[in-house]
């Protein structure tokens, strides 16, 4: 039941995903949401959590796609925090911290795949 409850609405919950990363990232850094580890194990966590589930939604799509697609929305990140009335600071290592945990969270994906096929059918 929790299973197909989550395959009913994982391309919708990745969207909200990749939306509330955006707001998180570009509201005032004072008001940004922080698990309390630091700003690159924040964007490991969010990247790591989007890309899985990404991954579920679109299983059927190449997973360079995704990873592609998920490393744009990086920059798109950065360079949006370059925008001074944003009072955020933009970081090429962000973007790179980004981009490994995209390609861990792949590779996660993989093994995860073998253990909880369901989570990955259409």
């Amino acid at each position: 039941m929790l299973i197909e409850t989550y395959r009913r609405f994982r391309t919708p919950l990745f969207w909200a995903l990749v939306a509330g990363a955006y707001v998180a990232a570009i509201v005032p850094s004072r008001q940004a949401p922080d698990i309390g580890a630091g700003d690159k194990v924040n964007h490991i966590a969010a990247f790591l959590v989007i890309t899985l589930v990404g991954r579920t939604a679109y299983r059927r799509k190449p997973a360079w796609l995704l990873a592609g697609g998920l490393s744009l929305f990086g920059v798109l990140i950065e360079l949006t925090q370059a925008i001074p009335a944003l009072q955020r600071d933009a970081s090429l290592w962000d973007w790179v911290a980004d981009s490994i945990a995209i390609l861990v969270a792949l590779a996660a994906a993989g093994v995860i795949e073998r253990w909880a096929p369901r989570l990955f059918a259409a």
